[in-house]
């Protein structure tokens, strides 16, 4: 059963572009294509695509906003933004409003196909030439942990919670999927902040993923 992809993009040669690549792929079949942000919600309604691609800027509503736009109409699609722009803040943006994955436009083809397979499955994927930016954009933010170390002292259900982070979820969602209070589950995000020695969800996703955790 091939993967279905939306894509949104307001470059109609860019989107042109994507589709003959992902067109050589058995395993992706483009159901739907939309011009901009705002036709998201209406496009996953349309299409009922498995993965969406996601233009970064678009002139009426961003990918970012567009994200936020599916999050308060409970849409949870997995998302792969796809940018030309070398922007940390905008990558921080991104993963909080639940992106699964961010991707340079000039990304190969297997890569791309690489991406959307890992969303698909519920993986988070960060391309490394952007982590490395995002991490370089952060320097100092992060001290020297031995890879193993954390994964010792993270427990089963924290490395749980911690994917669950990564795609977004709000507290009170993983207390739903974990079955657990949400005042377990705040616990457990703040013992795993402490253990990444992180100040926030959002690096501590991306310290994971640095470490290749997740």
């Amino acid at each position: 059963m091939k993967i279905k992809v939306m894509l949104a993009d307001d470059q109609n040669l860019v989107r042109q572009g994507i589709c003959s690549l992902l067109e050589l792929s058995d395993n992706i079949e483009v159901v739907g294509q939309v011009e901009d942000g705002s036709e998201v919600v209406e496009g996953i309604a349309r299409f009922k695509p498995d993965v969406l691609l996601l233009d970064i800027r678009m002139p009426k509503m961003s990918g970012i906003q567009a994200l936020h736009a599916m999050n308060e109409n409970k849409l949870s699609v997995p998302s792969i933004i796809l940018t030309t722009f070398d922007d940390n803040r905008l990558v921080l943006e991104g993963l909080q409003a639940g992106a699964k994955g961010f991707l340079l436009k000039d990304v190969s083809l297997d890569s791309l196909v690489n991406a959307i397979e890992k969303v698909y499955q519920g993986e988070t994927l960060v391309q490394p030439a952007i982590t490395e930016r995002v991490l370089k954009g952060l320097s100092g933010l992060f001290t020297e942990t031995d890879e193993n170390e954390l994964l010792e002292d993270l427990s089963p259900k924290e490395l749980e919670v911690l994917r669950l982070m990564a795609g977004g979820y709000s507290n009170k969602e993983i207390s739903l999927a974990v079955h657990k209070s949400e005042g377990t589950v705040k616990n457990q995000v703040s013992s795993i902040l402490d253990k990444l020695d992180v100040r926030d969800r959002t690096q501590a996703v991306l310290r994971a993923i640095n470490l290749g955790i997740l």
